[in-house]
């Protein structure tokens, strides 16, 4: 589900001020942290890969490492780290396959996919049908959205009823593109508009709630849950999660043999246990999903 230049200087330092405080995302993590999954390779699986595919042997993923927990910077500022990248090095090894993570911005990964600059993207994408006329998009993860506020909920944030409301949320997400629009419509129209705040990153979202320059923010739930958790109490969850929906991997129109691959990578994956397994080490298991799928909702 997820993503100005105008902004990030100001974003960038009230993130470095947080990790001083240790509360935040990518940026606040002070280790890397990698599941412990030994991966053998499924014949039958990698079967399905496509010649050209195997001859190269690596495949190139775009991913934006601002997305804690599902793809972020580790402690060292460079390895990128989260569940979607220890699951989808897991899916590679299944098809005898090695992985080149290239750190993106989010709302330029589905275009580098197209142009081959990227064989895939794994950046946390729900699939909808828009995305799915452009790639295949196979589905691995199931997250709703969640909004999140400061403890006590001083601004009496409801999602339901956000208008006069300042929200922060990512350039590029189901929650700015498809979430927010009627609601800001209809506050409009009540004469009380939402101000929303767009940021190229979720930590600098994240980070613009727990410093009070916006009154909540809205993401992904096991983001939101992350991020609280990383938080030392200076945020907290707000409201039920809704519209959830699955994550799905980018991957050309023209390589479907390569996506019914990863299929097959993942439902051994799941039969084997790594898959839970990889969840269970980010806390996201409640997302897990055994409905692996090319195009899930076309």
């Amino acid at each position: 589900m997820k993503q100005r230049r105008g902004t990030i200087m100001v974003a960038t330092a009230v993130v470095a001020g947080l990790a001083l405080a240790g509360c935040g995302s990518s940026s606040l993590d002070t280790g890397n942290k990698q599941a412990n999954v030994n991966t053998t390779v499924d014949a039958a699986a990698a079967a399905l890969v496509p010649q050209a595919i195997k001859a190269k042997g690596t495949l190139v993923v775009g991913t934006d490492a601002s997305y804690a927990p599902s793809e972020f910077l580790g402690g060292d500022g460079k390895t990128i780290q989260g569940f979607d990248i220890d699951l989808f090095t897991a899916v590679a090894k299944k098809l005898g396959l090695h992985v080149q993570f290239q750190n993106a911005s989010f709302d330029t990964i589905i275009t580098g996919v197209l142009g081959k600059k990227y064989d895939i993207g794994v950046s946390s994408f729900t699939v909808n049908t828009d995305r799915e006329k452009q790639v295949n998009m196979v589905s691995y993860f199931s997250a709703g959205t969640q909004w999140a506020t400061t403890p006590g909920n001083p601004k009496h944030v409801n999602p339901a009823k956000p208008c006069g409301l300042t929200v922060a949320v990512q350039k590029g997400t189901v929650q700015l593109q498809s979430d927010l629009p009627p609601k800001q419509k209809a506050c409009n129209r009540a004469g009380k508009p939402i101000n929303v705040l767009v940021y190229d990153k979720q930590d600098a979202a994240t980070a613009a709630v727990a410093t009070g320059k916006a009154d909540a923010m809205l993401a992904d739930s096991p983001v939101v849950a992350y991020a609280v958790k990383q938080s030392a109490g200076k945020l907290v969850a707000t409201g039920a999660i809704y519209d959830a929906a699955p994550y799905g991997y980018v991957i050309p129109k023209d390589e479907t043999g390569l996506a019914n691959a990863i299929v097959a990578a993942l439902k051994s994956l799941e039969t084997s246990g790594e898959y839970k397994k990889v969840l269970d080490t980010w806390g996201v298991s409640a997302g897990a999903s055994t409905d692996f799928a090319v195009n899930p909702v076309s």
